[in-house]
């Protein structure tokens, strides 16, 4: 019935209305190209349907981006009141950085606009611009994001073409570990804070190395707590 992976004590159908009603959370594996908001409807739907029941909150806590995949926590009835507790925990990801080349998104949601040679890179400098993105650090969000810029998502003035001016924000990043054995595929695990945008720290990758780089893939492994692994 859903067309993505899901956890729970127990399986959607026994919920009883009282029990969704005081509050449930789920853990749904998103699948690729899917947006946040379309598996929370897609639940909310499933969950109506199956159970009869006309109006009910349900809510996710953390977007991810339509071209990531992996841990979503989509919190049913007076569980939305938490959403923002599951917001503030520490992420974790794994994916790819894809090194000379750039795009507006600072992924492939968008078509490549820059392009870089990669010849005289050493393991060094890939090693030292991890490094330098590890810890407490200032990160410009994507122009293609959520972020709200005068009452508006920062996306829809960025897809009319219209100029969009984003503020730093300070974020930290515990964990920056980085595979090069397929470089100019770099393969990552990050550990960071609420508020971080991994396209970003794609982005400031390639600058650290005085190119280019941007997101190739993404999958978000553990909120908090709360890990893929429990959906294995």
């Amino acid at each position: 019935m859903l067309p993505f992976n899901l956890i729970s004590d127990k399986p959607l159908e026994s919920y009883s209305e009282e029990e969704l009603r005081s509050g449930v959370v789920f853990l749904v594996d998103k699948p690729l190209e899917w947006t946040s908001f379309q598996v929370v409807n897609k639940l909310r739907w499933v969950i109506k349907k199956t159970h009869k029941i006309k109006k009910i909150k349900v809510g996710h806590a953390g977007t991810l981006d339509p071209l990531a995949t992996g841990l979503l926590i989509v919190c049913v009835g007076k569980k939305t009141k938490e959403i923002e507790l599951f917001q503030g925990k520490e992420k974790e990801y794994t994916g790819t950085i894809s090194v000379g080349s750039t795009t507006p998104s600072f992924d492939l949601e968008t078509e490549f606009d820059q392009t870089f040679s990669v010849d005289g890179i050493t393991e060094i400098d890939l090693q030292k611009a991890a490094k330098s993105l590890t810890g407490d650090i200032e990160q410009y969000p994507p122009v293609f994001s959520a972020v709200k810029i005068d009452g508006k998502r920062a996306y829809e003035s960025a897809r009319k073409g219209e100029d969009v001016k984003v503020k730093p924000r300070n974020v930290k990043v515990s964990k920056f570990e980085i595979d090069t054995s397929e470089f100019p595929k770099v393969h990552f695990t990050i550990v960071c804070s609420k508020g971080t945008y991994i396209r970003s720290l794609a982005s400031d990758f390639g600058k650290a190395l005085n190119n280019g780089a941007h997101l190739s893939s993404l999958r978000r492994e553990r909120i908090g707590e709360y890990s893929l692994a429990f959906l294995e």
